[in-house]
């Protein structure tokens, strides 16, 4: 088995495609640049000898195979390639002492001593601090963001395997990451991983009836189908001008964890203002009432959510089966008959969404509508129909409700968190849960964000919502608590987060909803019935704004 040129860097092929963990391409770097990777191409140094270009191929698979260049990670290093170097060093010891138990050329490579750290998020943490880390060697090569976020991810990308919804766009590139290969001059994916003989190359494409990879993620035709919600009261508008966010994490303590609020007069954050307490929700005995089962609702939302995969061993596909075009190549050999299944395609199958629902418990969700029940009535059965109806489908859920006494005492209580059930404790929770205090709600909202981010554990993620939207607390009102929000829901958006305002019960201000829900989605209805038929929509709408917004970075 050879390849067109001996001495090309495309020798290399079976040996990253095996420390990857997938197909890889392998091919020169323009302009002699130092070794980077796509994901889907790994680019070496031209002109080294055969020893330096292996080193640099292995450290860029190992990457790759680690899941170090996953786009969670990669994206926070874009414009900054101060970090990208710390993060390399880092996450490129730790990928090859990774190996080394396994690849005796990684033992040689492992630099002598254990890694650093034990995971890629615990790397960008430490790559992110003070801590004095030693640049990487130059057979390291680069990290260069812009080429990883452009590379529709495939298999193996994702730390935990999961792929996503499939309804990102594609970022656009970095300008200040130069330039790199077109597209066109990266090798067609069809190419065989194992460098099988051009005849057998040309019989599977003639099987393939001309089926060309590459053309981009399986179901990429039905997301551009998908329409923006159009309802009376939904709204969907473009993003705003986007603001600099607060720096630093919440800092989490026995009282509660400190956030951020923006000051829209001095136009800064005011850090550490608000101190957000997250508890469960205590309750009497007490036996909980039924939840209205919403057959609708179960049918929309099945529609959305599904995250693709791997289907193996396939008559036709998105690309080729490695383990299948083995098995392929020894039956060949072997002078048997092959089979002719030698395609993966990713399929819809399984969940990757969770969602957290916010339910707001303060003292304005007592106004009733003209039956005598009242909002909180409206929006707790709704966050009851929600919970169970996603629950059903198999997402991850939590409920929370939130209410404020003050700047140092926004209340944050769990009716349901991501890990339990919602059985007849929650729905006890959420029966006896009665409406009190004020609605600092850029505080409950930056809270929730938090937990859904670090707790849902799925790529996918939405805000719901549960409220009239409108901020008031003394001191927190009118355009100073209304731009709070708002930036609250820019930050969140930023972080791939999808927000969305269900506002039940009649009687809302739809002027004051555009205004304080500009970039995020909202809609207004009496029950959620009302809303149920076109709940797929608003869900996918909310996403694949939040998506967008993740894919152009901060």
């Amino acid at each position: 088995m050879t390849t067109a040129d001996p001495d090309s860097p495309a020798r290399f092929r079976l040996l990253a495609t095996f420390v990857a963990g997938r197909p890889v391409e392998v091919a020169p770097a323009p302009k002699a640049k130092a070794a980077y990777t796509t994901g889907r191409t790994i680019f070496l140094t031209p002109g080294l000898p055969v020893t330096e270009q292996r080193r640099e191929l292995l450290v860029q698979a190992a990457l790759l195979g680690a899941g170090s260049l996953h786009p969670r990670l990669v994206r926070p290093l874009r414009r900054r390639p101060a970090l990208a170097r710390r993060y390399l060093a880092l996450e490129g010891r730790r990928a090859l002492a990774g190996l080394a138990g396994t690849i005796p050329l990684a033992a040689e490579l492992s630099l002598g001593t254990r890694a650093w750290t034990a995971t890629c998020d615990e790397s960008l943490a430490m790559a992110r601090g003070r801590r004095s880390v030693p640049d990487p060697p130059h057979w390291f090569g680069v990290i260069r963001p812009a080429r990883l976020l452009a590379t529709t991810a495939g298999p193996g990308t994702r730390p935990n395997g999961a792929p996503g919804l499939g309804f990102e766009p594609p970022p656009e590139d970095d300008a200040d990451e130069g330039e790199g290969p077109d597209r066109r001059e990266i090798a067609n994916q069809d190419t065989s991983p194992l460098f099988m003989p051009r005849t057998l190359m040309d019989l599977i494409r003639g099987r393939r009836g001309g089926r060309m990879a590459g053309r981009g993620p399986a179901g990429a035709g039905a997301v551009h189908a998908v329409r923006r919600a159009r309802l009376t009261g939904t709204q969907v508008r473009p993003a705003p001008t986007r603001r600099r966010r607060a720096e630093g994490k919440p800092v989490a303590g026995a009282s509660g964890a400190l956030y951020p609020e923006w000051d829209v007069h001095r136009d800064r954050y005011r850090i550490d203002w608000c101190r957000v307490v997250d508890h469960p929700l205590e309750i009497e005995p007490a036996p909980a009432t039924e939840i209205a089962f919403d057959d609708v609702l179960l049918r929309r939302l099945a529609r959305i959510g599904q995250g693709l995969e791997v289907v193996r061993g396939r008559p036709d596909g998105d690309e080729l089966d490695l383990d299948a075009m083995t098995d392929l190549l020894i039956d060949l050999r072997s002078g048997h008959s092959p089979h002719e299944h030698v395609y993966s395609e990713r399929r819809k199958r399984h969940r990757d969404l969770g969602v957290l629902i916010l339910l707001d418990a303060s003292g304005s969700a007592t106004d009733s509508d003209s039956e005598g029940r009242t909002v909180h009535d409206h929006q707790r059965r709704a966050a009851a129909t929600l919970a169970h109806t996603l629950e059903e489908l198999g997402d991850r859920v939590a409920v929370y409700a939130f209410r404020s006494h003050g700047r140092h005492t926004v209340h944050l209580p769990a009716v349901k968190t991501f890990g339990q059930r919602f059985g007849a404790t929650q729905r006890a929770r959420l029966d006896q849960l009665r409406p009190s205090g004020y609605t600092r709600l850029g505080a409950g909202l930056r809270a929730a964000g938090e937990i859904l981010r670090s707790r849902a554990e799925t790529n996918n993620r939405l805000l719901v919502l549960l409220s009239d939207g409108l901020p008031y607390e003394d001191g927190y009102e009118g355009i100073y608590a209304e731009a709070d929000v708002g930036t609250a829901l820019e930050e969140l958006r930023a972080e791939g987060v999808g927000c969305l305002c269900l506002s039940l019960g009649g009687g809302a201000d739809l002027e004051a909803l555009q205004r304080v829900f500009g970039s995020a989605s909202y809609a207004t209805a009496r029950t959620l019935a009302e809303l149920s038929p076109r709940m797929d929509e608003i869900f996918l709408s909310c996403l694949r704004a939040a998506s967008a917004r993740g894919r152009d970075g901060t």
